[in-house]
């Protein structure tokens, strides 16, 4: 089951996890660029396991909701580190990091909705058994 909708839905959450940690390296928040990292770590990591726990449907909504509100929560840092940013010359490509954690957003409000829809295509399969 691992050729799902869901599943490319979820292999973009870990790509844009994997191109945010790279991104990530030059944003400091409270001190130390370990906030966004730590994150988008555990972002990725519940990312693959909700991608290989295909067979429990409400396991991996459940995971996707923890990793919709983290991903919430990066969004909300990002957008704190880029308002109390300078800009200028040193950062000519500020706001990029924002970009990828509203990409899983979405991705995953998606997966959510097609493990839904799979979840009731099966309890409808069951019922006229």
């Amino acid at each position: 089951m691992i050729q799902r909708i869901q599943t490319i839905f979820l292999l973009i959450v870990v790509i844009a996890q994997v191109v945010l940690h790279f991104q990530s390296l030059d944003v400091e928040l409270f001190g130390s660029s370990y906030v966004v990292i730590a994150l988008g770590l555990v972002s990725f990591l519940l990312a693959i396991v909700s991608i290989f726990s295909y067979k429990k449907r409400v396991r991996q909504i459940l995971l996707n909701n923890i990793n919709i509100f983290i991903n919430a929560l990066l969004t909300g840092l990002l957008i704190y580190w880029l308002l109390n940013l300078s800009g200028g010359i040193d950062f000519p490509e500020k706001g990029i990091e924002l970009a990828f954690p509203l990409i899983s957003l979405f991705c995953l409000f998606m997966a959510n909705i097609f493990i839904r829809k799979d979840e009731k295509l099966v309890k409808s399969v069951d019922r006229i058994r």
